[in-house]
């Protein structure tokens, strides 16, 4: 296989990545100007190395924040309201709660959703990290968990199946289950969701 198409076939891999657009990108990377192409490459040689992922809330953040915590800005900062915990699929749905200012709480990036019939769901989220900061979150006065996941058939199916296993411990730390409410459309994700439209979800969570 030539070049163009095994790069092509990496591009492919990226989500929401279809054969067209990831030819497209090895076709601008070949007429771009060498500087481009080599600050890219260093920049996706250093990824791993200057980003570093939170033990609370498991989102990706910069080294150059905090490079002997391991807690990025969010989870670090004691003045946000400790009674509530935003569950997420990705870090970019967190990101686009944040930039819409109407969540002051903590955060938790579940890393994924769960496939309808599969056999094994835990395998595909953070599930027991979950648990885990859910139990010292508590110690502190959580009150609410929202779940917050993509308004999809397989969102919607995670997001049942996530509350239906927190049921127990809800129960018996007297934490209210809540889920965005009017605002987000059927069919929608967090992340194409605009500003208002987060607010509105997030005001009306039932």
């Amino acid at each position: 296989m030539d070049p163009i198409n095994q790069l092509t076939d990496l591009f492919k891999k990226f989500p929401g990545i279809g054969p067209r657009q990831a030819r497209r990108f090895v076709y601008y990377l070949l007429s771009a100007d060498q500087n481009i192409v080599d600050q890219m490459s260093e920049k996706i040689k250093n990824l791993k190395q200057s980003i570093k992922q939170c033990s609370e809330c498991q989102r990706y953040f910069s080294n150059s924040y905090n490079a002997k915590n391991s807690l990025c800005k969010i989870c670090a900062d004691g003045s946000r309201d400790k009674g509530s915990l935003l569950i997420v699929e990705k870090d970019i749905d967190l990101e686009a709660v944040e930039r819409s200012g109407s969540y002051k709480g903590y955060y938790f990036v579940l890393g994924g959703s769960v496939p309808i019939l599969d056999p094994n769901p835990e395998t595909h989220v953070r599930f027991p990290i979950l648990l885990s900061l859910l139990e010292k979150k508590i110690s502190e006065g959580l009150s609410e968990i929202i779940v917050a996941l993509a308004v999809t058939t397989e969102g919607e199916h995670t997001a049942h199946w996530l509350a239906a296993k927190l049921h127990p411990l809800a129960l018996q730390a007297k934490i209210k289950i809540s889920f965005p409410g009017r605002g987000l459309s059927t069919g929608s994700e967090l992340e194409y969701a605009d500003s208002e439209t987060i607010k509105n979800a997030l005001k009306n969570r039932q």
